[in-house]
């Protein structure tokens, strides 16, 4: 299943897998996989893999399992460190970054490809 706020993401695997898009923060898409990790679904994608910095882009897709089980101790770990990470980035960010839609469309397909290369 991918987790995922980004709708080009969404336009590229919709018809080919379990797919959770919703227009949503960066943020909430952690909460929503925290949530889901709680109910028994395993994560196959670390929730802040590249090296921008969550509190720089505002799209983010997730890899989890398709199916749960009991409760996954070392995804329950991922998750909540990744909250953590995200509220420290977000407390220690000095300015709102601006950004215009090219920017935001440069971190759309940064995203796909992301995911695209965990993927296949």
């Amino acid at each position: 299943m991918i987790i995922t706020n980004n709708d080009k993401v969404y336009e590229e695997f919709k018809s080919d897998h379990n797919i959770y898009y919703k227009e949503c923060s960066f943020k909430d898409i952690l909460l929503y996989t925290r949530d889901r990790v709680h109910e028994g679904y395993t994560i196959l994608t670390h929730p802040l893999s590249s090296s921008i910095k969550p509190n720089e882009t505002p799209y983010k897709s997730i890899l989890i399992s398709d199916t749960k089980k009991t409760l996954d101790y070392k995804s329950l770990m991922i998750i909540e460190n990744s909250l953590l990470t995200y509220d420290k980035f977000e407390k220690d960010a000095n300015h709102a970054i601006i950004l215009n839609d090219r920017i935001r469309d440069d971190f759309k397909v940064v995203d796909l490809s992301i995911i695209k290369s965990a993927i296949f």
